[in-house]
């Protein structure tokens, strides 16, 4: 049997319902029309963005995505160049009341740590078939916890860091740009009359809800097209600084712009020492007298990103904790840290500069956007909450009845409708993923009558099987083996591109204790490819490749998560694998 690796187009998103081709002036309408929901769907070359508000609101916040990852590929050298990784699906969920019931519980991203009350509240997951990224659409407002007069105190004050990027390229792409500043009164001193800078305890800054998903955009692309082990601070300091990009119609777009409310945070925090984030010294938990906001993020990434002189030091220090070097180590590209701190300090004491790039308005395609149906909305927060439910490996018995309280809802739920894809699709990967293999199976076969051509749903079909061939007698589990894997196969042949055939038919031999052939390795490549930012791929490659002699290529493959950015539950087996602790 042979597993088709290739790749294929991308298949239109599909109408909320069919008709049959018009004879003369008539037309027939086949089938039963299911109600439309509130949530819309828009999506571009590289994202998805699902929401529940207005239609206008989506459009534009998903066409801003889209142009920032264009302007990102031209900053960092990668505009027209081959993309093969799997969109992000960005979900908007109402207010703050109705995203914190869902409690999504991000096992695999933990930015800052963050002072108190700057928490991001956000969601996000680099999952083996794709990352997801959920948020508010409502902007909320931080409360400080000491409010001081501004005037004359930001050059006396300690400042904090975050991380830069590359530097700029040249591209022929009909692209031109320019250095502007300064930057505006909203990022340096309060104004006379500003009503959040009068008494102790009653200065606020305002989050907007469109930066926090600018900035979440941001870090995922860099952790997508460029999957380095990165250390957190710069990975957070590099989605701040795209935070503030500003949209004109007229193809420009903006970066580097001071968040609102820039002055005052920096007036009322000092900044924990630069020499302890760069390090990797500063605190692991958010806390009351944290010294370290996404405003401090902001202020090291913009320093390093435009002074010309510090762009190669950082550059050096990333490429020196990339090779498994740690960060302590590896500050040694960046000179004398008292000296950077200084520079820090007064960085904003200039115009500040910012950039903006002018393109050709066609380069970057509106979204098509589309209304979900009832059926379809009614499990967009489950697919969400499927990462935070699903027990891992080992989890304790509260964990575990936890999972199976949220379970038994999803099966009452996807029982109201019986013969819709993405309700069976979600109960089939829920069911297979907390080893319930029958139950699988028939979500899956369910999930294939609405649809034969789901290559998702044979993949869990495939998958159930394997599940069922590993638990049977030694005597049958040669056959059902083989059984499982046709399945498998004829998954893979539907959509060569998608990760879930790809991982199955890895794991119908490893978690057989077979050795894998090689066509099932180079599978488990192309997934690495396919979703670089996901730790588990790299986890079961990684492990492939020691067992295979392959050290340097394992070395390679499983550095990201054994030393990256944030803390996974696949880190741990990583570092063990390269021989434990952080490598170096």
């Amino acid at each position: 049997m042979r597993l088709v690796i290739a790749l294929t187009l991308l298949a239109l998103p599909h109408p909320a319902f069919s008709q049959a081709a018009p004879q003369d002036d008539a037309i027939v309408v086949q089938g039963r029309l299911e109600k439309l929901s509130r949530w819309r769907e828009a999506e571009t070359d590289h994202v998805v963005v699902t929401s529940d508000g207005s239609e206008a609101e989506l459009r534009r916040i998903a066409h801003n995505l889209e142009r920032l990852h264009f302007l990102l590929s031209v900053l960092l050298g990668r505009v027209d160049q081959p993309d093969d990784t799997r969109k992000l699906r960005v979900t908007l969920v109402g207010d703050s009341r109705e995203f914190d019931a869902m409690d999504l519980r991000n096992l695999r991203f933990t930015p800052g740590p963050w002072r108190s009350g700057f928490e991001v509240q956000g969601y996000y997951d680099p999952r083996e078939d794709g990352p997801v990224l959920a948020a508010t659409r409502y902007d909320t407002r931080v409360q400080l916890e000491r409010g001081i007069s501004l005037a004359g105190l930001l050059p006396d004050l300690i400042r904090s860091t975050s991380g830069g990027v590359p530097d700029p390229t040249a591209n022929d792409a009909g692209l031109s740009s320019h250095l502007a500043g300064p930057i505006g009164a909203g990022a340096g001193f309060a104004k006379k009359d500003d009503p959040f800078a009068v008494a102790v305890n009653e200065v606020s800054v305002p989050v907007a809800a469109e930066g926090r998903i600018y900035a979440a955009f941001a870090r995922n692309w860099l952790l997508t097209h460029f999957p380095n082990a990165y250390p957190r601070w710069y990975v957070d300091g590099f989605g701040e600084l795209f935070s503030t990009i500003e949209v004109k119609g007229d193809g420009q777009i903006s970066y580097g712009r001071a968040p609102e409310g820039y002055g005052r945070v920096l007036s009322s925090v000092h900044g924990a020492p630069v020499k302890d984030v760069l390090t990797g010294n500063y605190p692991v938990k958010s806390s009351a007298d944290s010294r370290w906001t996404p405003f401090h993020a902001w202020a090291l990434a913009h320093m390093l990103f435009f002074d010309e002189a510090r762009r190669p030091q950082l550059r050096a220090y990333l490429a020196a904790i990339a090779i498994g070097e740690t960060p302590a180590q590896a500050a040694a590209a960046l000179g004398d840290l008292d000296q950077l701190q200084r520079d820090l300090a007064a960085w904003d004491n200039k115009k500040m500069p910012y950039e903006q790039m002018t393109y050709p308005a066609e380069r970057v395609a509106e979204p098509m956007v589309r209304q979900l149906t009832q059926g379809e909305a009614a499990f967009v927060k489950g697919r969400l909450e499927l990462g935070s439910r699903i027990a891992p490996p080992g989890a304790d018995t509260k964990t575990i009845a936890a999972r199976d309280v949220w379970l038994r809802g999803l099966r009452g739920d996807a029982a109201r409708y019986p013969a819709n894809l993405q309700a069976q699709l979600l109960l089939a990967e829920a069911e297979c993923r907390s080893g319930n293999a029958p139950e699988c199976l028939a979500a899956a076969d369910r999930a294939l009558a609405a649809d034969s051509n789901s290559s998702d749903a044979r993949a869990w079909r495939g998958s159930a099987l394997l599940g069922q061939a590993l638990a049977a007698p030694p005597a049958e589990r040669p056959t059902r083996l083989k059984k499982a894997r046709a399945e498998i196969a004829r998954a893979n042949r539907a959509d060569p591109d998608n990760p879930l055939p790809l991982l199955a038919y890895y794991r119908s031999f490893a978690e057989a204790g077979e050795a894998p052939p090689d066509i099932a390795i180079e599978g488990l490549m192309k997934v690495v490819d396919t979703v670089p930012a996901a730790p588990g791929p790299r986890l079961l490659l990684g492990e492939a490749l020691v067992r295979r002699g392959k050290s340097a290529a394992a070395r390679r493959t499983l550095l990201p998560v054994a030393n990256g950015a944030y803390d996974t539950p696949e880190r741990e087996p990583a570092q063990a694998l390269l021989g434990g602790g952080r490598t170096g």
